[in-house]
């Protein structure tokens, strides 16, 4: 705790009421103290606030003392789930101290965690303003940063020929008599702006984001077009005539599409417009203004397919093993991807997933010809009401190519008028990605010419949906119908021996033969397939359990029987026999993210009791069902959130009188980037370890190149106005820009190397005195050319010798990259020196000039 208790100096002739405003305060601020000693922070916080009312001349003797005091009696609140009461004294706090970047980060902090991320970042904005040398808060305002501004924004608005097709199209159907302009979804306002650029009298733009109509405000003003653009911080659902807009508007503009084209709601808002705040459109062979009739842009979309095989798209989505370190996953286990099984599910969940195909690692195969699965016409009412509730259309595709059915991989045409059209197509160069339909749950993946790949599409909830995808062979007498989604009428009632044989199966099935469906992230998925991560770890507890045996008989043993124990270590198999005959279980916990086997691989090793973090129900039924299957006693893995009170206080001993033999934490986040407070994990595990137990992993180092990537550079910022054809834009969204990309794939990332890879930093858990904060590291350039990014990656030491590689192709993780400001001119022969900072589990690499 702090210690600042003030010198409180007395006035020569302050009169009675000072004197008793002086007694107040020290009174005051003795019971502040007091209180905080017996850790009362609630009466110490309200001590603070009557010393600070009174006496605010006091207020840079008892600041750290106040914050203090304020942040613990945050966390009481917040654990008690008093969240208007943790607010106001925030509120407070912040009135007494408007320009404290300390609480204003805090604040932040809490807002995040409630889900108020636009509020969050506000907060978090004002501190780095007020102290941009706080990392702290500059963490917590690049995290937020991708929530409030998606990466696709910088990538778009740096799409210069999908800029000039909407302007172009805007400008033609503008100066054609359409004169007032509803933008929907305006994000930075860049069409609001084409269209009264392009003589639109009245031009209205909604944005349902608080964030991105804050930063279309700013815009607008800045291109001097706020008095013709009137901006709506809301959904365009909730516009209303005239209290909103005057009148019904004749254009309406957006590009509120997504890879699937449907996903951001763009059918629901236009059947709102054309019912409530478009005019009527024009009629075939109708004369007369054109401001008399409605209109949207884009005026239609052809959606496109294509059957595919791709190895990334499959470790990402189907568990291709049966065995992972000698576990045997069991039939009954069911593995799928949230976008798979949103099609059962009540929830909205897009029913895909997005690729950008032409830099998917390992490239793609097309097993089919591209074709056509669905048109629609945005300026056509009735078309757009019946999508949602007409029958799904069945697609019949013949095979062109031997292959393995991975994906069905989607894009689409937008046509914005009768000229000007934008394709998503896997070939061209353009700011979208493809939709993915991953397949899963056919018997038999592999296709061949002679084959046909069947599917059902439809528009159910606003999203395209391919279901029903199963292939018709080409010895139809043969056929067996691989149905993609589960089908809860497949059961032929009228087939009396079927329905009997199925109700027989039954009766005499056993419980354990029911099927578990278990839904893993794609990360997840990745991770059952990394057959080395496995591999390693168990090679690695093995050898740990086999060290700490010795240790555990000659505890066991008298003094005078100590030379057996040599005898007994002298020879391997005899270790191993002592590692299953240990009268103690070893204690092995797991507390990595997400879904993990690595339990069941512990309690293989010998007498362990493995101790699993997994949270969801249907994790913990699958581990059971595994480790059933793997003759592993079922009630020897203890889920171990059930065991303590909260997550926070999941490292602890197993029991009062035992620790941990084997602890293994998550170092690396799948985007690519360090676990926060991780090195904080690592330190409290240290203390839970028995002698000679470990940590996994020991230590990570991180390795790092020089690249020019121009790919990576108009990705994360907005390139000068020429992109967006002369509307002056960056300088307002770049505040949102991050200097690391994550969720890279280096493999397949359009970049020119320009040095070898180099150690930027080590991470060492087992022994932190071999840690730095900060370093530089000398890169020698091996090629000339511009320095652009630094990508970086991981090497993870289980031991000093077993070590897996985030890079690797069977790595379920990414990688990231830092991105410089301004590219950097090197000379082949050079050196480059680089600074790398490590601070609360976040890494700065810098260049020195």
């Amino acid at each position: 705790m702090p210690n600042s208790r003030p010198r409180h100096r007395r006035g020569a002739g302050g009169g009675g009421g000072a004197t008793g405003r002086d007694e107040l305060v020290s009174r005051s601020l003795q019971s502040a103290e007091h209180c905080l000693g017996a850790q009362d922070f609630g009466t110490a916080y309200a001590h603070y606030l009557l010393v600070l009312s009174l006496a605010p001349e006091l207020k840079d003797d008892v600041k750290e003392t106040f914050q203090y005091t304020l942040f613990r009696w945050a966390e009481e609140l917040d654990a008690l789930s008093r969240i208007q009461d943790l607010l106001g004294c925030y509120e407070q706090a912040l009135e007494l101290f408007p320009d404290d970047e300390v609480i204003c980060n805090s604040m932040g902090e809490h807002l995040f965690r409630m889900g108020f991320r636009d509020e969050a970042a506000g907060y978090f904005h004002k501190a780095v303003k007020l102290n941009p040398d706080f990392s702290d808060a500059k963490e917590n305002f690049y995290r937020v940063a991708n929530w409030l501004v998606e990466r696709w924004h910088f990538i778009m608005l740096n799409d210069i020929k999908r800029n000039k097709i909407y302007n172009a199209a805007i400008q033609k159907v503008v100066r054609s008599g359409y004169k007032s302009v509803l933008d929907i979804g305006t994000g930075t306002g860049i069409l609001s702006m084409f269209a009264k650029k392009a003589g639109a009298h009245s031009v209205y733009a909604c944005e349902l984001s608080k964030t991105m109509y804050e930063l279309a405000c700013d815009v607008v003003a800045a291109n001097e077009m706020e008095a013709g653009i009137k901006l709506l911080h809301m959904k365009s659902l909730d516009i209303e005539i005239p209290k909103h807009i005057p009148e019904r508007v004749s254009l309406v503009v957006t590009e509120t599409v997504d890879a699937g084209l449907f996903g951001e709601g763009i059918v629901e808002s236009l059947i709102h417009a054309w019912d409530c705040l478009l005019l009527q459109p024009k009629t075939k062979g109708e004369d007369g203004s054109c401001e008399k009739c409605g209109k949207v842009i884009p005026a239609s979309a052809v959606i496109f397919g294509m059957a595919v095989e791709c190895a990334e798209i499959r470790r990402h989505h189907r568990v291709g093993i049966k065995d992972i370190a000698g576990i045997h996953l069991p039939a009954n286990v069911n593995f799928q991807s949230p976008a798979y099984s949103s099609l059962d599910s009540e929830e909205a969940v897009e029913p895909y997933t997005t690729e950008k195909m032409s830099r998917v690692p390992g490239g793609y195969l097309a097993l089919t010809e591209c074709f056509e699965i669905m048109t629609v016409d945005f300026n056509n009412l009735q078309e757009l009401k019946s999508l949602a509730t007409k029958k799904p259309d069945k697609i019949d595709i013949p095979v062109t190519k031997e292959g393995i059915l991975d994906a069905i991989v989607v894009w689409f045409v937008l046509q914005l008028d009768d000229e000007h059209s934008l394709s998503t197509s896997p070939g061209e160069e353009t700011c979208w990605e493809q939709a993915v339909y991953a397949v899963q749950d056919l018997a038999d993946y592999r296709i061949k010419p002679g084959d046909h790949v069947m599917m059902e599409v439809s528009c159910q909830d606003c999203y395209l949906r391919i279901q029903g995808i199963h292939v018709l062979g080409s010895e139809h007498e043969m056929d067996v119908v691989k149905s993609f989604t589960k089908n809860k009428d497949s059961l032929s009632l009228g087939n009396e021996a079927e329905l009997c044989s199925a109700l027989a199966n039954l009766q005499t099935s056993k419980p354990d033969s029911v099927e578990q469906m278990c839904v893993l992230e794609s990360t997840e998925i990745a991770l059952l397939n990394n057959i080395p991560y496995h591999e390693g770890f168990k090679m690695a507890m093995r050898k740990v359990l086999s060290s700490l045996t010795p240790e555990k008989l000659l505890q066991a043993m008298d003094m005078d029987t100590q030379c057996q124990s040599d005898e007994i270590n002298s020879g391997s198999g005899q270790k191993e026999n002592s590692v299953l005959s240990a009268p103690d279980p070893y204690y092995v916990l797991d507390v990595s993210e997400g879904f993990s086997i690595l339990p069941i691989i512990a309690g293989t090793l010998g007498q362990v009791k493995p101790y699993s973090s997994v949270e969801k129900d249907q994790h913990r039924i699958t581990l059971g069902l595994i480790s059933e299957a793997n003759h592993f006693p079922k009630e020897m893995l203890q889920f171990w959130l059930r065991h303590v009170e909260d997550e926070s206080a999941m490292l602890q001993r197993p029991k009062s009188d035992k620790l941990w033999s084997i602890i293994i934490l998550d170092v690396i986040e799948p985007s690519g980037l360090i676990q926060q407070e991780i090195m904080e994990k690592a330190a409290i595990s240290r203390c839970l370890l028995q002698s000679g137990g470990k940590i996994f992993p020991q230590y990570v180092v991180m390795l790092g190149l020089l690249v020019e990537s121009q790919i990576l550079v108009e990705e994360s910022a907005v390139q000068g106005t020429e992109r967006t054809l002369g509307v002056n834009i960056a300088p307002f969204i770049n505040q949102f820009q991050v200097p690391i990309r994550v969720f890279l794939d280096l493999s397949s990332l359009p970049c020119i190397p320009l040095s070898k890879p180099v150690e930027l930093l080590r991470l060492d858990l087992m022994t932190p005195y071999l840690n730095t904060s900060s370093r530089e590291v000398k890169v020698h350039i091996c090629k000339s050319g511009q320095v652009t990014a630094i990508p970086f990656w991981y090497h993870v030491y289980l031991d000093e010798e077993i070590r897996l590689d985030t890079s690797s192709e069977a790595s379920h993780w990414k990688q990231a990259a830092v991105v410089l400001d301004n590219p950097i001119q090197v000379e082949m022969g050079e050196e480059l020196v680089l600074s790398v900072q490590h601070h609360k589990s976040n890494v700065s690499i810098t260049v020195k000039q």
